[in-house]
């Protein structure tokens, strides 16, 4: 697909627009004091293939915390600001890559000069984010409700904000948790400015509920080429994140590389425990260095078949596994020897290079 020409912005270590790949965020759910249980979540996350890292930034203590946490993980580090801009100030002072703010709460104007000064200053990318949830009351008054042009439409005035203060290293980010909402408002966005979009369906809830809203919402607005960074924001643990966006964006054939699971979804004809086989092959191939479809299936009558597109297949059934590769049967195993002998097949693979 043809992705959207938006301009070059650096965070940190990681540059994101232009034609660099999209990259994967989250934000950590520890307290930011705590440097230890920060760290501790970023080295996972970063682990899992996350790329920038928010956390959030309430008080002091939390903003002078960053320097701490900095100096132990190597993905860039966000400060998500609210209302105070000298939390702003000394998140950037204290190693911040880039500072989330909007303009519309961080008070007067000459705060708002003193924090983009201090981002002058360091070189530090600005995201200034809109919610659904905290539109002003003009624009739903103006467009009778909460609206993905009103969204749109405050955004772009708090760009001007900081643009009017003479600063353009910026990044937007304008979310709902209504999903159609959210994907209108970035196709209404995409074209009236060119600095990078962060994207995601903001509240999409609990890791079923919020994988299918932001698969659905992510992939409509992915799919149009709109989109320099992604989260998909889930309640629950910040990994189950970055697995999330890792797989929409493959589904789009926006990133490669990583073994890609696929697996059947049972029938009357399953004599082996499928679901529990299917887990527990995702997650041994999730560390396996590879580009390569893996199949797994339940029904030694069509599993072949249905495994041909597959790089590397398993099947089983009446105490029989059977090893696939490129559509082709090269052994039969016992059925609870499937997965050793699917991971044998994967380390070969690793050998051969």
């Amino acid at each position: 697909m043809e992705r959207r020409k938006s301009r070059e912005i650096q965070i940190g270590t990681v540059k994101i627009g232009g034609n660099h790949p999209i990259a994967i965020q989250s934000m950590t759910n520890t307290k930011t004091q705590d440097v230890d249980a920060t760290v501790g979540q970023i080295l996972k996350l970063e682990e899992a293939g996350c790329q920038i890292i928010r956390c959030t930034v309430p008080d002091m203590e939390a903003a002078l915390a960053l320097r701490a946490i900095k100096s132990r993980i190597h993905i860039p580090l966000v400060a998500d600001i609210h209302f105070d801009y000298r939390l702003a100030i000394a998140a950037i002072e204290n190693g911040a890559d880039k500072i989330r703010i909007n303009p519309g709460n961080i008070g007067s104007e000459q705060n708002l000069r003193a924090v983009v000064e201090a981002a002058r200053a360091y070189q530090v990318p600005i995201r200034v984010g809109v919610n659904s949830g905290s539109l002003e009351k003009k624009l739903v008054e103006k467009y009778h409700g909460v609206t993905a042009e009103g969204l749109v439409e405050s955004a772009l005035d708090k760009v001007r904000m900081i643009e009017d203060c003479g600063y353009e290293n910026l990044v937007i980010s304008i979310k709902s948790s209504d999903v159609m909402m959210c994907v209108r408002a970035h196709e209404l966005i995409a074209p009236q400015t060119d600095y990078p979009l962060h994207v995601g369906i903001t509240e999409a809830g609990t890791l079923i509920s919020g994988n299918i809203k932001s698969a659905v919402g992510l992939g409509l607005i992915l799919s149009q080429g709109i989109g320099d960074t992604i989260r998909v924001s889930l309640t629950g643990d910040p990994v189950e994140e970055i697995r999330s966006a890792i797989l929409i964006l493959r589904t789009l054939g926006l990133r490669k590389g990583g073994v890609e699971v696929v697996s059947c979804p049972t029938c009357g004809r399953t004599s082996i425990d499928l679901i529990s086989l299917a887990n527990q092959v995702e997650t041994m191939t999730a560390r396996y260095p590879l580009d390569i479809k893996v199949a797994v299936m339940g029904c030694v009558v069509n599993g072949p078949g249905e495994a041909r597109e597959a790089d590397l297949g398993i099947c089983g059934g009446n105490k029989e596994g059977l090893i696939i590769k490129k559509g082709e049967i090269i052994r039969k195993v016992p059925e609870d020897q499937l997965l050793k002998a699917l991971q044998t097949e994967l380390e070969g693979m690793i050998k051969l290079g």
